[in-house]
């Protein structure tokens, strides 16, 4: 077994880490509060080619993986733009991994190009008001009409939608109570948003939030949006292995993401403790302050293990959902500790928005939610790893 990064991803790693050295906890938290794109660290990273990572070379990408791509999320969110993990998930995510690998040549002719570029952006639309994680039960439909599809329905918490150029929507060919097997009757699409906003049968309306206002999500709705037939993805009724290869890559880049937001709330922590004197020596001294943040490290380096591993398994083609569901929820939970121990380490300046603790706080804590609830993940460990009765 080898533990070393091959040297793509230490490339990578650098490479991406020394354009976010350029944007600081301040800029960041600027464009928070401003509620606006970060368009200049955008535009920095996609000049680098740091967006296509996984594109194929042919398609003017940098033909590497999802490992590579989890490690540029990583050190990313480690700078403290912690809210840009939406970068990495939304458009080398939904869109360049889904493409990449079950889209068809003529797909791929007209979208990678610009996702290589940083030029296109993505967004993925799966969850409905009714069916919340529940999949099995959305009810946005998809039916024929000659040689096109008109999509019908509506989705929520849709992030990235007023900038993307492409949608992955996912809608039921075949209505769930129809379906046998139940998964059977899913097909993805790949909509071109614009077109459809200018044809006025896509809507949205943003979400007011607590976090993550660098980009809006938002209620959408499809008032039979025509989408011609060969921008289906994979198979008509059979999505459902498609959409797969959509939430696994999700789950390991949220995981990266994670990762990199525990190291930047450390990294602030650290440098508070050894800073802060009371009583006559710095707050880190004290194990009630020092052992708590040691815990972080310690779970901060296993999880990046396990994120490393589900990336390194999607890339060889093998069987990832394990390691990418344990990877997530491990990334979680070490992103909101870490936020949440930061915060008593600063005391009350936590508070206080001289620092970013509070931003990155709040930014931390929907990772336990989305992509995936950890109830959900949990109980896929507990029915699907330990062989436990269904609990749903």
């Amino acid at each position: 077994m080898d533990f070393d990064l091959p040297e793509s991803a230490q490339i990578v790693r650098d490479g991406v880490a020394a354009v976010a050295a350029r944007y600081d906890h301040a800029y960041w938290t600027r464009c928070e509060e401003e509620q606006r794109f970060p368009q200049e660290a955008w535009d920095d990273l996609a000049d680098g080619g740091w967006f296509g990572l996984n594109i194929p070379e042919e398609y003017g990408g940098g033909g590497q993986g999802l490992l590579e791509l989890t490690v540029a999320n990583e050190a990313l969110t480690a700078s403290g733009g912690v809210a840009g993990t939406f970068f990495y998930v939304t458009t080398p995510g939904f869109g360049a991994t889904t493409i990449v690998r079950h889209g068809t040549e003529e797909q791929k002719q007209e979208v990678l190009p610009a996702l290589a570029e940083g030029k296109a952006q993505f967004c993925l639309a799966l969850t409905e008001p009714d069916a919340g994680s529940n999949t099995i039960e959305i009810t946005t439909s998809a039916r024929r009409d000659g040689d096109d599809f008109l999509i019908k329905g509506q989705k929520v918490w849709i992030s990235n939608v007023e900038r993307a150029d492409w949608m992955v929507a996912v809608t039921r060919t075949i209505p769930a109570a129809e379906a046998k097997p139940r998964v059977a009757g899913f097909t993805l699409f790949l909509i071109d948003v614009k077109e459809a906003l200018a044809a006025g049968t896509l809507s949205y309306t943003p979400i007011p939030k607590m976090g993550s206002n660098i980009l809006h999500s938002s209620q959408v709705f499809f008032d039979d949006v025509r989408v011609p037939a060969h921008r289906v993805i994979g198979e008509v009724d059979a999505g459902f292995a498609v959409l797969w290869d959509v939430l696994n890559p999700e789950r390991i880049l949220a995981s990266g993401g994670a990762v990199g937001t525990a190291q930047a709330a450390l990294d602030i922590a650290v440098d508070y403790a050894k800073e802060r004197v009371v009583f006559g020596k710095p707050i880190g001294a004290n194990q009630g302050i020092q052992f708590p943040l040691a815990q972080i490290k310690a779970k901060l380096e296993s999880t990046r293990l396990m994120s490393y591993k589900a990336a390194w398994l999607y890339d060889q083609g093998k069987p990832c959902g394990d390691e990418a569901n344990i990877a997530k929820l491990l990334g979680a939970q070490v992103a909101w500790e870490a936020a949440d121990q930061a915060f008593q380490t600063l005391g009350g300046m936590a508070y206080s928005k001289e620092y970013p603790i509070e931003r990155i706080f709040r930014d931390a804590r929907i990772g336990k939610n989305i992509p995936v609830s950890e109830q959900l993940v949990l109980a896929h460990i507990g029915s699907q790893q330990l062989g436990l009765p269904k609990s749903y």
